[in-house]
């Protein structure tokens, strides 16, 4: 109960002499109290949709990063493997000219969070649209239109889903562009991006049969757009000089060898390309959320190795400062282009990476052979044919760096593996002959993908 008395005292204390003052400080009091819940909803409001958004600020800095196009039949966003808590920054999206953000489900079964998805993002995704999947480390767009479901990798498909998972293996902070498609135009949605780095390619004739396919669209991207290529030599014996994907002397063609294994080559894999690198891999699933299998061949082994190039860069970026990627004209066609801690000038080309990574190539010893594991031994003689410069893995990376960085440079490779490899760099020249430098003038694209390993 209250007592009257205190009522009284409480009336004379505010109404009194001074009630003119004490009216003021009230209301300044008001005012603020006011201003500061006006200010706090506004932060809720901006943190809600910064985080519905995915907007970041343009002007906050952000980490060094590289960017891997695979192209190839579509992606399980669903999957944890491309899960991320980073938000990709706005400048980012906009430079990567993103036209949509699908803020896809990420509880549930792979079923019921594309159905859940479905209305709102995947059936309004159209061949024009690149799409930032928010909570992934995936932008993607599918220019070809020949799919179902676009960018999506479709419940009968899956080979994209595994050959992304291997990009990230090797560098869990690339950024990705995926490309759903196998013709020159969608290898050309990559290259005309200024911030990709690196374009993966693991589809081309069975059998490296000599006929076209994307070359023009990977030479486009290397000697036009001053990008990497890594290009899946076909999953038989047969010489990757011809093949479309792997052959072409601007691409970087990768055959397999048994990484983890006997670490000899394996015999159903393209002979005489550039490198060979990790045949057999456990990858993600492309109709789950969260399982793995077991999978071989060069279609693996090869954005493995644009994995690795990517991780290369990055380091290079983050020691001497470039905050972008790419090798865009306002960037002078360097994939690196920043400083030294003296204030000079460091830059790195394209040309400089695929040498440093023919010098850090190595021949596995023939005496590690398993007569049993189905490979065939890395010979003595003349190993060039086989795995052209050598095997490459992340032990590679260290020797690299240190030779692009300038820190230590590596040997010239022998005499004898200069020439062999001379040999293949002029049968491929003779073979591809000069190309117009109009991507697709005089040659026909290829509408039908047909996969490396299988």
């Amino acid at each position: 109960m209250v007592d009257p008395s205190d009522v009284a005292l409480e009336a004379f204390i505010w109404f009194g002499p001074d009630f003119k003052l004490r009216t003021i400080l009230v209301a300044i009091m008001l005012v603020l109290a006011g201003s500061w819940l006006y200010w706090q909803m506004t932060w809720d409001d901006a943190d809600e949709t910064q985080s519905r958004t995915g907007e970041a600020n343009s002007d906050t800095d952000w980490r060094h990063y590289s960017v891997v196009a695979p192209v190839d039949t579509g992606i399980n966003v669903y999957h944890d493997h491309f899960r991320t808590d980073e938000v990709y920054p706005n400048w980012l999206l906009e430079s990567l000219g993103v036209t949509k953000t699908c803020y896809i489900t990420l509880e549930g079964s792979w079923e019921e969070r594309y159905q859940a998805d479905k209305e709102y993002c995947w059936d309004n995704i159209t061949t024009s649209d690149i799409v930032y999947f928010y909570g992934t480390k995936i932008i993607g767009t599918s220019p070809d239109g020949l799919t179902d479901i676009h960018i999506l990798d479709d419940p009968s498909d899956g080979h994209g889903t595994a050959v992304t998972g291997a990009v990230l293996d090797a560098n869990p902070d690339a950024v990705i562009f995926f490309v759903e498609g196998f013709s020159t135009e969608a290898v050309l949605a990559a290259s005309n991006q200024p911030l990709v780095d690196i374009i993966s390619t693991s589809f081309g004739a069975i059998g490296s049969l000599p006929v076209p396919g994307i070359e023009t669209g990977t030479y486009e991207a290397v000697v036009g757009n001053n990008k990497i290529h890594t290009g899946a030599a076909d999953n038989t014996p047969s010489p990757a000089v011809q093949d479309a994907t792997a052959g072409p002397p601007w691409s970087i063609g990768i055959a397999g060898y048994a990484e983890e294994g006997d670490d000899q080559k394996e015999t159903m894999s393209g002979s005489y390309p550039d490198i060979a690198a990790d045949w057999t891999q456990v990858l993600p699933n492309h109709d789950d959320t969260d399982g793995y299998h077991e999978t071989s061949g060069t279609s693996f082994a090869t954005p493995r190795t644009a994995g690795i190039l990517s991780f290369i860069l990055q380091e290079l970026r983050e020691e001497f400062n470039d905050v972008g990627s790419g090798a865009s004209t306002e960037r002078g066609g360097y994939l690196v282009d920043g400083m030294t801690s003296d204030g000079e000038s460091f830059t790195i080309r394209n040309s400089e990476v695929r040498n440093a990574l023919n010098l850090s190539a190595w021949y596995p010893s023939f005496t590690t052979w398993d007569p049993l594991s189905g490979t065939t031994p890395v010979s003595p003689v003349a190993p060039c044919t086989q795995v052209g410069w050598g095997v490459v893995n992340m032990s590679n990376i260290e020797p690299m760096l240190m030779h692009l960085n300038g820190t230590q440079a590596m040997d010239e490779r022998p005499g004898d593996v200069v020439l062999c490899m001379s040999i293949n760099q002029e049968a491929r020249e003779a073979y591809w002959g000069v190309y117009p430098s109009a991507p697709g003038e005089g040659l026909v694209s290829d509408r039908v993908a047909i996969f490396k390993d299988e």
